[in-house]
């Protein structure tokens, strides 16, 4: 039986910003935000995107769905290549694809009722209007885990974990197969996290959603994902299902994520890794593979060729030079 094609493939995808400066305006350095990232992702599947602040999780993210241009590569969404496509040519594919915030409040308009922001892509779109859009509203709010009843309160009489328990509703409104949430549950309490964590995986398994779940603790992407890519400074070091990428990291940027770690048991020690310097500039980026600054294995080979990324196993790539 053939393999199921992805639901999102994305292949080389690059992302500078240009840097002007003078009177002029003219760009005289670039920000190297994303830098040649692969992937795919499959209907039902969770891949979850790990990485540093400014390693390009977010700029990747928005890329998909359209909110950034990408410099190059190409995305494809049930294998249509809408890399290039213009508002009105995206606005057939754009149901397919949705979007979680990380902040839950400034991601909703304050002067729109709930029932109105999860409606609104009903309406855009002329599933519903009038009396009728209130109906199909409802559902989605008691889905969530909201009453209907509140249907008719502003964003700032919810709570942060109800506010983003709307968005998710609004993502869910069109039906969509595909919904990239950018570190979804950062801004909520620990306890609330654990609620809407497990609230998303509810609605994948009933709705058949794919994730691409963008976020930096490791605890909730190892409890979420089916897949884990790991980023450094624009691009993917290491890409494996879950259950091999913590059993047994291949990248030594991923062995000291893992160590980092916090082990709630004063009983049980582990060896720390602590990285020496700081993240390189998105601007000037080492030569070479952008880790070995700061790598304790790092050769002379390292400093001068950027190592392609490859399968060690099956299922489990990475790219290192000593892998």
């Amino acid at each position: 039986m053939p393999e199921q094609a992805p639901l999102l493939e994305v292949r080389d995808l690059v992302k500078h910003f240009p840097l002007k400066k003078g009177l002029f305006a003219r760009v005289q350095e670039n920000v190297y935000a994303v830098d040649g990232v692969s992937f795919s992702v499959h209907a039902g599947e969770t891949l979850g995107i790990v990485g540093e602040s400014g390693c390009g999780k977010s700029t990747t993210a928005r890329m998909i769905v359209k909110l950034v241009e990408p410099t190059s590569g190409s995305i494809r969404l049930d294998g249509i290549d809408i890399t290039h496509f213009s508002a009105a040519e995206m606005w057939a594919h754009r149901r397919r694809v949705q979007f979680i915030f990380q902040d839950p409040y400034s991601s909703l308009n304050p002067r729109m009722t709930a029932g109105a922001i999860v409606g609104e892509p009903l309406e855009n779109y002329a599933i519903a209007s009038g009396r009728d859009l209130a109906a199909r509203v409802a559902p989605f709010f008691e889905r969530v885990g909201l009453r209907a009843e509140q249907m008719k309160n502003y964003p700032h009489e919810f709570s942060g974990g109800q506010r983003q328990r709307l968005g998710i509703a609004r993502a869910l409104a069109l039906n969509p197969g595909l919904i990239v949430a950018d570190e979804p549950v950062s801004a909520l309490d620990v306890s609330v996290q654990a609620q809407v964590i497990n609230l998303m995986m509810d609605l994948q398994e009933e709705f058949g959603l794919a994730y691409l779940f963008i976020a930096h603790d490791l605890a909730v992407v190892q409890h979420i994902s089916h897949r884990v890519a790991v980023m450094y400074l624009g691009r993917i070091v290491e890409l494996a299902e879950k259950r091999s990428l913590f059993a047994s990291p291949q990248h030594p940027y991923t062995e000291t994520l893992l160590a980092a770690v916090p082990v709630p048991d004063p009983a049980l020690r582990h060896e720390k890794h602590v990285l020496p310097g700081e993240v390189p500039s998105p601007i000037h980026r080492p030569p070479g593979c952008h880790f070995h600054p700061r790598c304790p294995y790092a050769e002379a080979r390292c400093k001068t060729e950027a190592p392609a990324i490859r399968e060690v196993r099956p299922g489990h790539f990475v790219a290192c030079h000593l892998r």
